[in-house]
């Protein structure tokens, strides 16, 4: 177990979480009632009890736990690393994190004080119901190769990095400010058959009259949503361009990426800003 100081240390220093000390008190307050509810309840339902004093004898409480969970999905450090710095099994880490994650994802995304949003419906209502555009794009997060005699373990490879990964969906409003970030899944799936088991087709078609903009991984979607998504223009001639078309193609293309990839007030594009922050949303 990870002692006070090294804990308040992780706390203090915003570059270890991501988050400031009073987002991190907030988190304990509002997530930890609900970890100790699960955890109680994953107990009782046990068919057999253990002795007064019987078990682990070094165990993390919550806080350690959350801290494990954020220090990982913001640093990327592995279990094991975690494990030597908390004092405990590599096997409790992997525990903790599986427990916190959920919890955090369901808490959805605050935007402003006592405004949060938990699925896409309510973004997609939200950008409707404020006028503003919203940005789409899907970021790849490298993983471990999954074990082998595993089902599925070929479709963790991406067709575009080569490598083992999951994907998820984050849409932003124009600033880059996240709104929702799907959850993940193996890294196969194209940008466009992801967004349309999420139901974006559908929210979009059956919501208000939303802009959101889009790479060209998105290219279809444009059609089925009554021009709610907006992707580069297509190209009419693949092969042998004139010239003038060229000059009018490269000119639409690099206006829309303009417009895709704005920045924030740190500097970072979205997608960028998808992968840094994916893990934590509407935790700042």
């Amino acid at each position: 177990m990870v002692g006070n100081g090294t804990r308040a240390a992780i706390i203090s220093d915003r570059r270890i979480t991501g988050l400031s000390a009073d987002v991190i008190a907030e988190l304990v307050a509002e997530v930890g009632p609900l970890w100790h509810e699960r955890h109680q309840a994953g107990l009782e339902s046990r068919p057999r009890k253990r002795a007064v004093g019987a078990g682990a004898k070094h165990r993390l409480v919550f806080i350690d736990r959350l801290l494990a969970a954020l220090v990982h999905l913001r640093h990327g450090a592995t279990h094991d690393v975690l494990a030597c710095w908390f004092g405990v099994d590599r096997s409790t880490i992997t525990r903790a994190i599986g427990e916190v994650r959920p919890l955090l994802a369901a808490r959805g995304c605050t935007i402003a004080t006592g405004i949060r949003l938990r699925t896409l419906v309510e973004v997609i209502d939200h950008l409707g119901a404020s006028g503003q555009t919203g940005i789409i794009d899907g970021t790849e997060i490298r993983v471990r190769r999954p074990a082998v005699g595993r089902k599925d373990r070929e479709k963790f490879i991406s067709g575009k990095n080569k490598q083992n990964a999951v994907k998820a969906m984050v849409l932003t409003d124009a600033s880059g400010r996240l709104l929702f970030c799907s959850p993940a899944q193996p890294a196969s799936c194209a940008d466009i058959t992801h967004a349309r088991q999420l139901g974006l087709v559908k929210h979009l078609s059956d919501g208000p009259a939303v802009e959101i903009l889009a790479d060209a991984g998105y290219q279809g979607l444009g059609a089925q949503t009554g021009g709610r998504v907006v992707t580069p223009p297509h190209r009419k001639f693949k092969k042998n361009p004139p010239d003038w078309y060229e000059e009018i193609y490269e000119r639409q293309r690099k206006a829309h990426s303009l417009s895709l990839f704005r920045f924030d007030g740190h500097g970072w594009c979205v997608g960028q800003a998808a992968r840094a922050v994916s893990y934590s949303a509407g935790l700042r």
